[in-house]
C-alpha cells in the first residue's frame, strides 16, 4: 500500500491523487458578478450539500497551485457576496468546460460559452438557463483555509431561490435522476454522467437494524465466491429465513446445480432485488 504524509509530498501530485480518489463530485457552476457589474461564470468540483436549516451549500475557487493567485469568483464574492449555483447536466459539459477556461477578468463567460445569461429575481449574479436546477444563494461566511497554493476558500452560502426545470420531474415531482443527466468530476480529464447504466440501487438499512454480515451461517459468510457487496445485501436483512421458507424451495434444484451455480443463482436473485430469497437458497443449498 502506498502511504503519503501531505507535509513533505509533492502538492502537485498530491492534488491529482486527491482529486482521483475523492470522486465523483458534483459541480457548482457559479454566477458571480463584481462591484462594477461584470459577471463571471465558472465551475468547481469542491462542491456539496451541507444542511436543509438553514440551506446551506459550499464550495471552494481554491488558490491556484502555480502561482498562489485567487480566481476571479473569490475576488468577486468579496465584493458582491452573492452567487448562482446553476447544477450541470451532460447536455451542457462542453459548454462548461470552455467557461472554465482561464480569460482575463471582465471577460463574459457566458458570452464565450454561448450560454444564457437568465436575470435572478433576489440577487444580482445571473442564472445559466440551460441548467436543470439553478440556486440563488447568499453568502453567509467566507473560510479562507489557508494562504499558500492550492488552499482553500470556503464559500458557505444560503439558498434564497430554487429554480428548476419541470422536465427532470417525475410524476410525484421528485427529481428523476436520468431526466436531470447530471454529470460529476473524477481525477484529470475524467467525468461521470449519472443516467442509465451508471445509476443502481442501494437500499437503505432498514429502520430495524439488519442482521449484519456476522449473524450468516460460517458457510456463507467466508464463502470465497461471494463478495463484500452480496453481503452486505443479505446481512441487511431484518431476520434469517423461517424453515418454511427454506422448505419452499425446489428440491430438485440440488441435483441440477453444481455449488459454483448455486452461488451463480443466488446473485442473480441479488441482482433482481431478492435478498430474502437468495438468503434461502444458500441457506437450503450450500
Amino acid at each position: 500500500m502506498m502511504t503519503i504524509n501531505p507535509e513533505t509530498f509533492d502538492q502537485r501530485k498530491l492534488h491529482r491523487l486527491m482529486l482521483g480518489s475523492i470522486a465523483p463530485r458534483p459541480i457548482a457552476f457559479a454566477s458571480t458578478i463584481d462591484k462594477a457589474g461584470n459577471p463571471n461564470l465558472s465551475p468547481f468540483s469542491f462542491f456539496n450539500a451541507f444542511g436543509v436549516n438553514p440551506t446551506t451549500l459550499i464550495f471552494s475557487p481554491s488558490r491556484r497551485g502555480r502561482d498562489n493567485t485567487t480566481k476571479d469568483t473569490f475576488e468577486n464574492l468579496k465584493e458582491v457576496p452573492e452567487v448562482v449555483i446553476n447544477m450541470v447536466s451532460f447536455k451542457m459539459v462542453q459548454q462548461m468546460s470552455l467557461a472554465s477556461s482561464e480569460y482575463p477578468k471582465g471577460v463574459n463567460e457566458f458570452i464565450k460559452s454561448g450560454l444564457t445569461a437568465l436575470a435572478s429575481e433576489t440577487i444580482r449574479p445571473f442564472r445559466v438557463k440551460e441548467s436543470p436546477v439553478q440556486f440563488e444563494c447568499t453568502v453567509r461566511q467566507i473560510i479562507e483555509t489557508g494562504d499558500g497554493p492550492g488552499a482553500g476558500n470556503l464559500i458557505i452560502c444560503e439558498i434564497k431561490r430554487m429554480h428548476i426545470m419541470e422536465y427532470v420531474l417525475d410524476e410525484q415531482g421528485e427529481i428523476d435522476v436520468n431526466k436531470i443527466d447530471l454529470v460529476g468530476r473524477h481525477g484529470g480529464d475524467y467525468y461521470v454522467r449519472t443516467s442509465g447504466d451508471a445509476n443502481f440501487i442501494v437500499p437503505k438499512p432498514l429502520a430495524k437494524p439488519g442482521i449484519g454480515i456476522d449473524a450468516l451461517p460460517q458457510k456463507i459468510k467466508h464463502h470465497k465466491l461471494l463478495s463484500g457487496n452480496d453481503l452486505g445485501r443479505l446481512g441487511n436483512l431484518s431476520s434469517l429465513p423461517l424453515a418454511e421458507q427454506l422448505d419452499e424451495l425446489n428440491p430438485e434444484d440440488r441435483q441440477a446445480f453444481s455449488e459454483e451455480k448455486h452461488i451463480s443463482a443466488a446473485k442473480a436473485l441479488l441482482q433482481n432485488n431478492q435478498p430474502e430469497k437468495a438468503l434461502a437458497y444458500l441457506m437450503k443449498w450450500l
